[in-house]
């Protein structure tokens, strides 16, 4: 496969650019709406601990939804391993942490970091939350049960985010998510009665 890796350095190019500009994109808009969101990112190892921990809830559903879909989610798992599968194929694993880190940071940077806390301006804490996952949740829309699924992820980032008075849990737990659920769609074992092999 000569094409292979001229396609993984374009994906990856591409995906870096898209979750970097998010990053980028925060922090123009951070300093725009005097929300910037390196005010509540702070490195600390309680918060590290914290993010990482707060990963396994996640990472237990990701792995029922694959293992036992039903409804809807059958068609989020076709999409991992018809789509996602076949674009990170030939990815490093370092590629997909780095991809994972950023998508953590650039995306938990813009809506928790600057949106969250701009919309807190004018609403309660809740209600904040709420419309910024619902903004994240959109963001996401591969399938109406994708969106929610990505919502309801948005609102957990959030409550941690609120919990901690740290983005930095929120970043953690989203790239840490991130990297184990591309690394198990990417490199782990193929659906049963799929064709497609790495």
């Amino acid at each position: 496969m000569l094409d292979e890796a001229p396609r993984r350095r374009e994906m990856v190019v591409v995906a870096v650019l898209f979750e970097g500009g998010l990053a980028l994109l925060a922090l123009g808009l951070g300093w725009l709406v005097d929300c910037p969101p390196w005010q509540v990112l702070h490195w600390t190892w309680a918060d590290s601990l914290y993010g990482a921990a707060a990963t396994l809830p996640l990472l237990l559903v990701f792995l029922l939804c694959i293992h036992w879909p039903i409804g809807p989610l059958a068609r989020i798992k076709e999409f991992a391993y018809q789509v996602i599968r076949p674009m990170f194929r030939s990815c490093t694993y370092l590629e997909l942490a780095a991809i994972s880190l950023l998508a953590g940071l650039g995306e938990e940077m813009l809506f928790r970091g600057v949106l969250q806390a701009l919309f807190n301006r004018w609403l309660d804490v809740w209600p904040a939350l709420a419309l910024v996952s619902v903004l994240f949740g959109l963001l996401h829309l591969i399938t109406p049960t994708y969106a929610g699924f990505a919502g309801l992820i948005g609102a957990y980032l959030g409550w941690l985010t609120v919990l901690s008075g740290n983005l930095l849990a929120a970043v953690i737990c989203h790239a840490l998510y991130d990297f184990f659920a591309l690394c198990y769609v990417v490199r782990g074992p193929s659906p049963r009665g799929s064709t497609n092999r790495r």
